[in-house]
């Protein structure tokens, strides 16, 4: 039944996307608010189709460590589901992504129009320059940036280094950074068909204040992202859950 299940929400997750790829090409010309209110309906559908077709809801906990004003979030990155869930938390994410996605029809169209921000991982220095010119452009239109510090996708219970890329989005910006624990890895894998039924649990932790120094801050963050993935990981593996 679940692979079933899986079947009917890959089926429709690509339909409903390409409905909404190919249906949206006259917002390109649009200003970008438009494009990112399609973005929030297209994300909307896809949780949606995840929690009619194959079982798969979400839960939210910490709204209120939100910081009124400016603030980056730095989340926990294990399935294609935190590149879409953000559509729906904040008004308007601006998601640092590879650049080379910006390559893909209509997908990079949309997302170089939104205002994401694009990292050129060969470019060494200059990347890390590039994505504080970008990332201070979103916030000054009212975005928060959202960067995934592994750098990659990371299955539950293993560990890659946090990146320098969010060490200098916080010196930088001299904004809070705002930790994110989830554990989306153990319903929609990486590159998984199937999609398991049950909750995934997102956390935001209190945010980081500016104004600590490099170690300290990556040694907190690091800290309390992975403390808190492994608790909301083995809520989710318990039978209760």
């Amino acid at each position: 039944m679940s692979a079933l299940r899986s079947l009917l929400f890959n089926m429709a997750f690509f339909g409903w996307t390409a409905i909404l790829c190919i249906g949206g090409v006259p917002l390109l010309a649009a200003p970008s608010g438009w494009i990112i209110a399609a973005q929030r309906f297209w994300a909307r559908g896809v949780i949606g189709l995840l929690r009619l077709l194959a079982g798969t809801g979400y839960t939210v906990i910490g709204r209120e460590n939100l910081p009124d004003g400016p603030f980056v979030i730095a989340s926990k990155h294990q399935s294609a589901w935190d590149t879409i869930i953000f559509f729906l938390l904040l008004d308007r994410p601006a998601y640092v992504l590879k650049k080379e996605l910006l390559a893909i029809p209509l997908y990079g169209w949309y997302a170089q129009r939104a205002g994401h921000i694009a990292v050129d991982r060969k470019a060494g220095a200059k990347a890390l320059r590039t994505l504080l010119e970008d990332a201070r452009r979103a916030i000054a239109h009212g975005m928060v940036p959202v960067i995934f510090p592994q750098g990659t996708r990371t299955a539950p219970g293993t560990h890659r280094p946090y990146q320098p890329g969010i060490a200098a989005l916080y010196k930088g910006l001299d904004v809070p950074v705002v930790p994110v624990a989830l554990n989306s890895g153990l319903f929609w894998g990486r590159r998984a068909f199937r999609k398991e039924p049950g909750t995934i649990r997102l956390e935001f932790l209190p945010a980081i204040p500016p104004g600590m120094d490099r170690p300290g801050f990556m040694a907190a963050l690091e800290g309390a992202i992975e403390q808190a993935t492994d608790r909301l990981s083995a809520e989710g593996l318990s039978p209760e859950a």
